[in-house]
């Protein structure tokens, strides 16, 4: 099985020693994203869950876009969170970009912190 190392050059800029996604046969594997700015990873959108999950669903699609997919073929997520009290309102905005009937399968990890201070981090595992 081919592994290719993707960084996605109009993608968000990474705030570790990481490729935005790898791939391997017909699977991407991208890296959790972090609701910092697009062009800078060392400040949270927002300190609102709503805003930070946004964000993150931003940043997820422009790494699925950069590497010839997009969220129709997210297989999986996993989402990170560090106060489970902001569940239900992360869940409302990260189930707005998905179909109700094409839903990823997912597990939500409780987290005692996160990068750059952030509530959310997610990842996904998707298709070509």
């Amino acid at each position: 099985m081919d592994i290719n190392y993707l960084t996605v050059p109009d993608g968000p800029l990474k705030v570790g020693p990481f490729s935005h996604a790898v791939r391997a046969g017909d699977f991407l594997f991208i890296t959790g994203q972090m609701p910092t700015l697009k062009n800078d990873n060392s400040k949270l959108v927002s300190d609102r869950i709503e805003e930070q999950t946004h964000q993150v669903m931003k940043n997820l699609i422009d790494v699925l876009k950069g590497c010839g997919s997009s969220l129709d073929k997210v297989i999986f997520a996993k989402v990170y969170l560090v106060n489970f009290q902001d569940f239900d309102k992360m869940n409302k905005v990260y189930s707005s970009y998905f179909s109700k009937d094409k839903l990823p399968a997912r597990t939500c990890i409780g987290v005692t912190g996160l990068a750059v201070g952030a509530s959310v981090e997610i990842d996904f595992i998707a298709g070509i």
